[in-house]
């Protein structure tokens, strides 16, 4: 009976507390602040410029194709919210340290070279295939295009705001093969990993500078670059994903967009990224107690039949 009644009363509370956990968290507002973008002409990072663009935020996008950047900052200006929002784009290639600090040094000149608010860190790019198929060169593409694209931006933003005493926000994109992987991401789901590496520790190391940090790990998101990845992409990976809904871009900026309002460290789009992110959560911080004690237990029967039928 003692057993039966701890049970209830640890049900209870743990109800009380994800409830708790609902309510109390103070909404982060992007309105007025200064929010820097990677990737920002395309994809997620384009859907999420506009998104922040129509929250009333000053919003700088980076890429290296200057006729799509024109292009998506004509769709920002076409959701202005006031005549004094900065919306800038910028042309730069993001795949070293001094490229990346240059880039954000222009994006911070119209700021009074102050340190973005918020720094999005959306770029990269997947190119599928077998592991025995990869090369040298192939391999360290995907680590420079999953990966080291972002290190590089998040390696200068957070320089910057330390050397200006500037509390903000670093955002990585990973990908739900940042929990995971299966056949076919061999040169892509590594980079992912140690993104999720990368941001578990700078979590607890720039809480020291009031900086903090969240990873998105989105599923399949139908924009351009998935196009492209489905051109090398083998055909046995394409059935084990061909039941995957997926989101488009304007969906999974939402739902990148909200869990940073929320606070939420590890952010995902749907339920299947619940179920993967509260079963692999490891030392990471609950979203919320009651919801993830809940996925945490339909994950891990997920994970059971995962490894049977993957």
């Amino acid at each position: 009976m003692l057993t039966l009644t701890s049970a209830l009363v640890l049900l209870v509370s743990t109800g009380i507390i994800g409830i708790w956990q609902m309510f109390s968290k103070r909404k982060w507002n992007p309105r007025g602040l200064h929010c820097y973008v990677t990737g920002g002409s395309a994809g997620l990072g384009l859907a999420l410029a506009i998104l922040l663009t129509k929250r009333g935020a000053d919003v700088s996008i980076v890429a290296r194709n200057e006729e799509r950047l024109q292009k998506a900052l004509e769709e920002m200006e076409a959701v202005r919210q006031t005549p004094n929002q900065v919306l800038k784009s910028y042309s730069f290639s993001l795949n070293d340290l001094e490229s990346s600090k240059a880039a954000l040094d222009a994006a911070c000149h119209p700021h009074g070279g102050r340190s973005p608010d918020a720094m999005f860190l959306c770029a990269g790019k997947s190119t599928p295939g077998f592991f025995v198929e990869q090369d040298e060169d192939s391999l360290r593409q995907g680590m420079d295009n999953g990966y080291w694209v972002q290190a590089w931006s998040s390696l200068a933003g957070s320089k910057r705001m330390v050397a200006d005493h500037a509390p903000g926000k670093i955002i990585f994109v990973s990908s739900i093969l940042g929990y995971m992987s299966f056949i076919g991401y061999s040169s892509y789901s590594p980079a992912k990993h140690a993104l999720r590496g990368l941001a578990e520790t700078l979590r607890s190391e720039l809480q020291l500078y009031s900086i903090g940090v969240h990873i998105f790990f989105p599923g399949t998101m139908y924009s351009p670059g998935y196009i492209e990845e489905n051109k090398t992409k083998p055909k046995i990976t394409l059935k084990i994903e061909e039941s995957d809904e997926g989101l488009k871009p304007e969906q999974a900026a939402e739902a990148l967009l909200q869990g940073v309002q929320n606070g939420n460290f590890h952010i995902v789009g749907d339920l299947i990224g619940h179920l993967f992110r509260s079963s692999t959560r490891g030392a990471t911080p609950h979203n919320n107690v009651f919801l993830d004690a809940i996925y945490s237990f339909i994950g891990w029967v997920r994970t059971v039949l995962y490894s049977v039928y993957i």
